[in-house]
Formats: C-alpha cells, sequence, structure tokens
C-alpha cells in the first residue's frame, strides 16, 4: 500500500531536483549482451569478437562421453564464457559476447563507467587486462568536463528556449506535461534537419549555445546529449531517447482496452491489471466510486503488486461494480474496470412434504437466488418432465411453481427442482403424498397435524393479547388472552396498570426467532416478553431497560438488539443485546456501551447472504454512524456525514456492490434533504444519492431499491445491474403517503417483485409491479392508527408478508385488521375484534 511512497522516494534519491539518474544512467559503454551467466555452446566458428585464450585448470580435457557437451565440465570466469571448437570439439573460453541488459552503473578502476559489472568484467576480457569495480562515482563524470548538476541546467536552458505553441487561453487547462512534450517534440523537430527520426553528432554540432550559456555552462556542449543520453549507444538520439533525457512521461492505453470486464465467482481472488503503458509511468492509481483505494488500509484490497495490480481476495458481491486506474498525476488517460462477481445458485423448495386427496389441486414452489440468474428444472422421480405436452402439469413463473391441476394417485412422488447457472447448480425435492383421507400416513401426520398447527400462521400482537391467525382460511387458531399466565414466573401477560381501564395490553416492536421463539416488547413495563411457538405460551419475561420500543434479530450471531428510550422524551436511550436468543431456557439482556442511541440497522440476510458482520448505530444528533461488530458489539469505526451535514434517521443495504442508503433528517416539511451513498468496500461517503430523498426499501435479493419521496408522495425505483452499477429505473405514477412497504415475489414471472405500500395518512394500500410500472390501489382499508395511539416511532400502519411462498399480507386499521390476497390484489377478510394489532410476525413452517 507504501508504492507510491516508495516511489517518490526512489524519484528524489535517483534524480536530485532535476533527473541526475536518467543522466548518469546512460553514461558509458552501454554495451548490450548476456552477462556470465548466458553461455553459447556449439559454434561452428570462432566469432571476431571472441578473444581466445588457452585453456588452464578450470577446463578439464579429459576424454569422457563423446556425447557429452564439454561445456557442462568447464568454468571460465567473469567475463568470458565456454564454446565448443568445431574444428577440435574442445571446450574452450572466450571473451563474453553480451552482457543481459540491466542497469546497475559502476566505476572501473580504469576510471571510466559501466552499465554493470557484466561490462567492467567483459571489457577486462577483451581488453586483455585486469579491471575491477571500485566503490566512487568520480569516474561517472570524470571524462566530462560537463557535470551532471551543469548538463541539468543545459538541458532545462534547451527546454526554456523553445516557444510556447499553446493558443491564448488555453495555457491553464493544458496539462504541464502535455506542454512539456510539444515543446520537447519542436526542440526535437528542429534539430533533426534531414527528418530521419535520429539526431547524430553533425546535427547537434550545428547548435550554437555559446551565446545563450553563462559561465558556469561553458564546458557543456549539445555533444552531451549523446554522452550522457543514448542510452543504447548506437550513435544518435531517438525521440524515444529524446522523451527520456527530458523527463517526458510517455502513457498509452490501447483504444480497444478503455473498457475491461472482468467476471469471478464469489469466494475467489480477483486480480485487475492496468493496461496503461509508457516511459516513465509513475505509479497506478486505484479507484472505485472515486475514491482513491491505495493509502486505505482495506481488509480485502491490500496488496497493488509491483505492475500496479488491484488484487481483491475473497471476493463477495460487495465488491462488484467499476474500478479506474490511472498513473499518479495523470488522470485524463485512464481505464476502467467492470467487475461482476458471479454467485452459484441457492435453492429452496416449498413445501418440502404435501399430502393431497384425489381431485384437488397441488402446487409445489421453488425458488433460487443466484447469480447470473438460475434457470430452474423440475423432475419426477429422477426423469425429466415434460408440462408442455400434459394437460395434468404446468410451469408457471418461468418453472417458480409447478402446478398440478387434479392429482391422481400416480403423481405420488418425489419432484426434484434443479437450479442452474454459469458458475453451478443446486437441487432439492419436495414430496408429494396422494392418498384417501382416510388413511394417515406420515406424510398426513406431518402435514396436518403439526406443519398447519403452529407454522404458517400471523402472529397478532394487540390490545385483546395475542391472535394466532391462519390467513387462507381466515381463522384463528389461538388466542392468547391479556390475563394468561407467564410460565416462567405465573404473572398475568400484560398486568392491569393503574388507572388503565379496561385491561388491555400495550406492544411495540417483535421478532420472529427461527420459527422458535417470538420476541417481542411491551414497552411500559420495561420488558420484553419470549413466546415459545410450539407451545403457542408466553414463557418467559426478559427486563430491559425503560421503554423498549425496538427490536431487530441477528441471525448471523443469534442476538435480538434491543432500543430502549428510557422514558416517553427518549431522554436515556440505551442499547441492549440478549445473546443466544434460540437457545436455552434462560434468556438475559446485556447492556451495550452505546448511549444516546436514536436508532440502529442491522443488514438483512438472504439465500445468498446468510452471515452480517456488522451493525450501524446512530447516535442522538450526531452527523455519523457508527460501524459495530456484531461478534465482538464494540465500535469498528466512525463514518462521518459532518461534510454532508446530514444527521442520519434511516439506514438501507444491498448487498450488490454494497451501497448503503442513508436518510437524512430534514428541517422542516418543505425541505428533505438528499439521500446519502456509502460504499461498505471502502466505509467512505460516496456522495449524493441523486435528487432523491426520503427512506429506502431494498428487495430481499439486493436487486431493487424503493424510496418513498416525502415530497411528491411517490414511489422512485432504483435497480443495482449484476456488473453494481447504481440506476435510476422509474418513478411510480400513483402517490402515496408511505408508512410500510414490504416486497412480495411475482406470481407470474420469476426474479421479479411486488411492492405493497400502505399509507400513513389515508385508507389506500397501493400494489405496484416492479417489472411493468403497473399499479393497483386498495381503498376503505379504514384509518390507520393515530400519532397518539402508536407514539412507539416505526410505521403506523405496518403490512406483513407470509412469507417466500406465500401469496397473503396482514395490515392493520385502528379498529380491525385486513387479510389481503396479493396474487388477486384485493382484500381476503377482515377481523373487527383486533383493535391496534400494529405488531405483527410471520412464522412459517416449524
Amino acid at each position: 500500500m507504501g508504492s507510491l511512497a516508495v516511489w517518490a522516494v526512489a524519484v528524489v534519491t535517483l534524480l536530485g531536483t532535476s533527473g541526475s539518474w536518467l543522466a548518469e544512467g546512460h553514461k558509458g559503454s552501454k554495451r548490450n549482451g548476456m552477462d556470465r551467466g548466458g553461455t553459447s555452446h556449439n559454434s561452428s566458428k570462432k566469432p571476431h569478437f571472441m578473444e581466445k585464450e588457452e585453456a588452464d585448470g578450470n577446463i578439464d580435457q579429459s576424454v569422457s562421453n563423446p556425447d557429452e557437451d564439454p561445456c557442462q565440465r568447464t568454468y571460465c570466469g567473469r567475463g568470458r564464457q565456454c564454446v565448443v571448437m568445431a574444428d577440435t570439439g574442445r571446450a574452450e573460453c572466450v571473451c563474453q559476447e553480451k552482457c543481459r541488459p540491466s542497469f546497475v552503473p559502476v566505476c572501473g578502476s580504469d576510471g571510466r563507467f559501466y552499465e554493470n559489472h557484466c561490462e567492467v568484467y567483459r571489457t577486462a576480457c577483451l581488453e586483455r587486462r585486469r579491471i575491477y569495480v571500485v566503490h566512487s562515482k568520480d569516474c561517472f563524470f570524470r571524462v566530462n568536463a560537463c557535470t551532471m548538476a551543469e548538463y541539468n541546467r543545459l538541458k532545462s536552458m534547451l527546454l526554456e528556449m523553445q516557444p510556447k505553441e499553446l493558443k491564448p487561453g488555453e495555457e491553464n487547462r493544458q496539462k504541464d506535461m502535455d506542454e512539456k512534450r510539444a515543446r520537447v517534440d519542436a526542440m526535437f523537430k528542429h534539430l533533426d534537419e534531414n527528418q530521419d527520426g535520429r539526431l547524430v553528432s553533425d546535427e547537434l554540432e550545428k547548435v550554437p549555445l555559446k551565446e545563450h550559456l553563462d559561465d558556469s555552462l561553458l564546458e557543456c556542449t549539445m555533444q552531451d546529449l549523446l554522452r550522457y543520453d543514448d542510452y543504447n549507444n548506437d550513435g544518435h538520439l531517438s525521440l524515444h531517447e529524446f522523451y527520456t533525457a527530458f523527463q517526458v512521461v510517455q502513457l498509452t492505453l490501447a483504444e480497444d482496452q478503455r473498457i475491461s470486464t472482468s467476471t469471478v465467482t464469489v469466494g475467489l481472488s480477483a486480480v485487475l491489471t492496468c493496461a496503461i503503458q509508457g516511459t516513465l509511468r509513475p505509479p497506478i492509481i486505484w479507484k472505485r466510486n472515486g475514491i482513491i483505494l491505495n493509502f486505505l488500509d482495506l481488509e480485502d484490497i491490500n496488496d497493488f503488486g509491483d505492475d500496479g495490480s488491484l488484487y481483491i481476495t475473497k471476493v463477495t458481491t460487495i465488491h462488484m461494480g467499476n474500478y479506474s486506474c490511472h498513473a499518479y498525476g495523470y488522470e485524463d488517460v485512464y481505464q476502467t474496470h467492470v467487475l461482476q462477481v458471479n454467485v452459484p445458485p441457492v435453492i429452496l423448495v416449498y413445501p418440502e412434504t404435501q399430502a393431497q386427496e384425489p381431485g384437488v389441486s397441488a402446487s409445489l414452489h421453488c425458488h433460487a437466488d443466484g447469480i447470473p440468474n438460475p434457470k430452474l428444472l423440475w423432475l419426477k422421480n429422477g426423469m425429466d418432465l415434460q408440462p408442455r405436452s400434459s394437460k395434468q402439469l404446468s410451469l408457471i413463473a418461468n418453472g417458480s411453481e409447478l402446478l398440478i391441476g387434479s392429482v391422481r394417485y400416480e403423481d405420488t412422488g418425489a419432484y426434484t427442482c434443479i437450479a442452474k447457472n454459469e458458475v453451478g447448480v443446486d437441487e432439492d425435492i419436495s414430496s408429494l403424498f396422494v392418498e384417501d383421507s382416510a388413511k394417515k400416513t406420515l406424510a398426513n401426520i406431518l402435514w396436518r397435524e403439526e406443519g398447519l398447527s403452529v407454522g404458517n400462521m400471523f402472529y397478532v400482537f394487540s390490545d385483546e393479547g395475542i391472535t394466532v391467525l391462519q390467513p387462507s382460511e381466515c381463522e384463528i387458531r389461538r388466542h392468547i388472552k391479556q390475563t394468561e399466565r407467564i410460565v416462567a414466573t405465573y404473572e398475568e401477560m400484560c398486568p392491569k396498570g393503574e388507572g388503565v381501564s379496561p385491561q388491555h395490553c400495550v406492544w411495540s416492536s417483535a421478532v420472529n426467532v427461527r420459527d422458535k421463539y417470538i420476541y417481542v416488547t411491551q414497552p411500559l413495563q420495561s420488558r420484553l416478553l419470549v413466546v415459545d411457538i410450539q407451545a403457542q405460551k408466553v414463557v418467559q419475561a426478559v427486563a430491559t431497560n425503560p421503554f423498549p420500543v425496538k427490536l431487530l434479530y441477528d441471525k448471523s450471531h443469534d442476538q435480538v438488539w434491543v432500543l430502549s428510550w428510557g422514558d416517553m422524551d427518549r431522554t436515556h436511550p440505551v442499547l441492549q443485546v440478549i445473546p443466544q436468543a434460540s437457545v436455552g431456557e434462560v434468556h438475559r439482556a446485556v447492556r451495550t456501551t452505546f448511549q444516546r442511541v436514536s436508532d440502529f440497522f442491522i443488514p438483512p440476510t438472504n439465500l445468498i447472504i446468510t452471515h452480517v458482520r456488522f451493525a450501524f448505530v446512530f447516535l442522538k444528533n450526531e452527523p455519523a454512524v457508527h460501524k459495530i461488530d456484531l461478534e465482538t458489539l464494540h465500535r469498528v469505526k466512525t463514518i462521518s456525514l459532518k461534510n454532508h451535514s446530514c444527521v442520519p434517521v434511516n439506514m438501507a443495504y444491498t448487498h450488490l456492490s454494497g451501497f448503503y442508503f442513508i436518510q437524512c433528517q430534514s428541517k422542516s416539511r418543505l425541505h428533505a434533504p438528499p439521500q446519502l451513498l456509502i460504499d461498505s468496500v471502502t466505509d467512505v461517503v460516496i456522495g449524493p444519492n441523486l435528487n432523491i430523498t426520503g427512506q429506502s426499501f431494498v428487495s430481499p435479493d439486493g436487486r431493487y431499491i424503493v424510496t418513498s419521496d416525502p415530497l411528491s408522495s411517490r414511489l422512485i425505483v432504483q435497480t443495482v445491474s449484476f456488473q453494481g452499477e447504481l440506476g435510476l429505473d422509474q418513478m411510480m405514477d400513483q402517490p402515496v403517503d408511505v408508512s410500510d412497504l414490504v416486497f412480495q415475489p411475482s406470481f407470474t414471472e420469476s426474479y421479479q417483485h411486488l411492492v405493497v405500500a400502505t399509507s400513513s395518512s389515508g385508507t389506500d394500500l397501493l400494489f405496484a409491479d416492479l417489472s411493468s410500472g403497473q399499479t393497483e390501489v386498495l381503498q376503505s382499508l379504514k384509518e390507520p392508527l393515530s400519532t397518539q395511539a402508536w407514539p412507539w416511532g416505526g410505521p403506523k400502519r405496518v403490512v406483513v408478508t407470509s412469507g417466500l411462498f406465500g401469496q397473503y399480507l396482514v395490515t392493520p386499521s385502528a379498529e380491525s385488521l385486513f387479510v389481503l390476497n396479493g396474487k388477486q390484489r384485493m382484500p381476503h377478510c377482515e377481523l373487527s375484534d383486533i383493535k391496534r394489532g400494529n405488531t405483527v410476525v410471520w412464522v412459517g413452517e416449524v
């Protein structure tokens, strides 16, 4: 990560103030060729450059295998090499033909300058005299009265003598290096009289300098350009050598390489190589979302290599997106790398087992996540299904649902759903049993008695207690009254408070913990209750700080996070955590170190993203978000929003390219500040999210971001591509003052979603199809709760879906509860005896 610093030190050390390294590096003999490790064998005759050496004790000339190369047994010493003479077949040591082209300048004991050690000993062999390396730089300048400092001043003077060819007013916009290159081009063209692209000694001698030089430079001539900078010693200067002499950086990038697309599978490493080439190329700078990566201490991007390549270890979906590279100081020439991260499919079928009677229809559902979108295929008992040729079978939503119209006994079997994309395959089995109702098989028992008894239910927490609701039949399966006793303490579930009549329950937030428990807060009792789903009883009360109002479940670490206000004025907010929330019989809330907490956020999980590492905490009136390690509960870093004058009030996240969407606090109803985007790779604020304001909601697959604009009351839809590009998709025509919003998988098209949004001020509910943009409005769902009836923050009218495969939703009004059919987009039923049921949890099969 310190490559720029190392480069800068090296340049200062080697160049001094005016490029001495380049001058020193191209003075002297400059003979090309191999070093002593390069050996030439089996010559047919002795080349003219070889000066023969008599065989000495280092050459073994004894008789041996005639097929063996005698040079394999020969050591010739430095500056020489072994050849096999064609006339004798004997090994002889001759002076080395050439040295390997490396520039490690040294001085010889003869006072001459050499490019490397090999050239010293090769010259000693050719001149038949002893020359050795001396550790002094005097010889670099001894042969020329023009010192290096004077030579560099000469070049600066020559450059200043060139007229500036920039147009008036253009100088401020022209890059310094472009100007320098133009002047060097003009100088070279002027000196190259015959226009052959080479500057020779005769052309340089014709340039009069005496009238331009002060006394300190009188020893320098134009010939010094050849002496110092003809680095290949061919007797002339090419334009490339001229550029090098005058420190002109040349950068090139092929047109077909300006945009490079790379695809890598999640979990592997990725190497992005910058294609910018050129003479004296400075170090490569890498950016992501406009943020320079080279100087950040990143966990997964931590090595930029000697060639300027960017290395990403253990790629995840947050790494997808655009990366750009350019040479340090030269941002106009840049390459864009588009990184797509592919993910093998992960599949889920529903139901795992079902039993049906002959003549009824049966649906088997299959959901898969992956990048690119997986294709779905169904097998029955290992054989391909042919639904197109069968009136009995039909595939819906690109294979997401297999519908059997009227089941028969022969439809009994194991139905395998296979999901496949470019990088992997996954499969799962849904079993169907077709039997008479009189026959109680194991499948019947599991499906009818256990599966439906406690699972696939809405748990609604209202004034009257807890209602367990089966949505398809609108049937109340269980009602836990206010007076029912808590198993552990035998106290009433909703004790009657002073002056409260009649007795009723007050709830504020609830979470499902692995379909085993439901945790629900009772803010007036400064506690939360633990409901055992299997027993359908309240088994424990967990004491918290006063007024617990918000819960979130961290599935990755099996923790329930609790935000308590301290009082109704929120003067002493405290954050607590319940560890091992799904394990054991006794649960306790552990106080964290975070105080003055206004809110917190934990990114959600899905089929692909099963582990979350960090949470985020907002403090009261503070323009920052605090990143928290969920494992240790310690603060990792603080991301300041001060430069954007943003006090965060809400947060959303997509794992595709790792964008965080921050809703900022509004100072007035007439002005809403734009959202801020934070890149989770760098934890740096990218900037405003266009002009979008309001709270964002992200679809479970991370591909759609729907924002409720508080000024226009319209829904703004953004999408994230598989290349990590965030784009504006559409704005819904139908306005809605959003209280709560959920996503429901499309019933007609795979990998698409419906949006269902409730209103905080009216009786309408909005259905919106994200793929088509079509909207429908359900009216007359009665008035939502008032702010006085629901003082706990969050939505005053929630809407909750019945899981990944369900078609039903629940939303309350002030005096009743509505069950909606999302597939038909219409009300299903209304339960009028459930009041203030604004805390709802869905429990799937258990």
